[in-house]
């Protein structure tokens, strides 16, 4: 995706990953949490979920003072439901816990929390594409919401746009160069960091302390670059053997 390597954290700890969906008693937990004035760190600790799922799952369901872990329970059962076609054979249950999963990983790639929300609602639908006014729906969120989101995806280039005429809307599309596009809009950004930091070196004086530093930057920046552009073209080249062979 096209994150500037500076946005890297190596030493960033990840946020502490869903261990499986909420269970009814864990909602009960919750209720007995709030009832007994606790915050939501608290509640979160409690039950070693992140302080993300608890949030989430309290304001989606009433707030702080309208939860009711078994009626929340129930909702979510029946909107992780209606995400899915009538037909798919699927846990409800497990596809809520997937969404949650695959949001807090984007989350820790550098996405904001509703990009990744849109990301993970758009890789996860059947159909690969959603308007607007569908994720604004599905997520329960504002349409300005989505636009921002939307935006730093298509910037991105980790999802594409097309106008559907019978509707005369815009449809945001998840497909299979997904990634790759927005491996290659990385690999692009190295590319001119590497550039900048070079002439940055000429600037400074390539035999000075700084212009050195610059130096070597533009050098690993180089070096990486190359190096991605290698992998992408060597995955498209798998990929597309893999495809051939399966039409065959």
């Amino acid at each position: 995706m096209q994150d500037c390597p500076v946005r890297i954290r190596t030493t960033r700890k990840a946020p502490p990953m869903p261990g499986g969906r909420l269970t009814q008693q864990d909602r009960r937990n919750i209720a007995d949490g709030l009832a007994e004035g606790l915050t939501y760190t608290e509640i979160a600790a409690r039950l070693n979920r992140p302080l993300s799922t608890v949030t989430r799952e309290v304001a989606r369901n009433g707030g702080p003072d309208g939860y009711q872990a078994d009626q929340a329970h129930q909702a979510t059962r029946d909107r992780a439901r209606r995400r899915l076609p009538a037909s798919a054979e699927r846990d409800p249950e497990a596809v809520s816990d997937l969404e949650e999963q695959f949001t807090a990983i984007m989350i820790n790639t550098g996405l904001s929390r509703m990009t990744a929300r849109v990301l993970a609602s758009l890789y996860l639908t059947d159909s690969g594409s959603l308007t607007a006014a569908e994720l604004a729906r599905r997520l329960r969120v504002s349409p300005a919401s989505i636009s921002k989101a939307v935006g730093e995806l298509e910037q991105q280039e980790l999802i594409r746009r097309e106008r559907d005429p019978r509707r005369r809307r815009d449809r945001y599309v998840i497909d299979a160069d997904a990634w790759f596009r927005g491996w290659m809009a990385s690999a692009r950004q190295n590319t001119l960091l590497a550039g900048f930091a070079r002439q940055g070196a000429e600037t400074l004086g390539v035999a000075s302390p700084a212009g050195a530093r610059l130096g070597d930057i533009g050098d690993f920046f180089d070096h990486v670059g190359r190096a991605m552009l290698q992998a992408a073209e060597q995955w498209r080249q798998a990929y597309a053997a893999k495809r051939a062979a399966g039409q065959d």
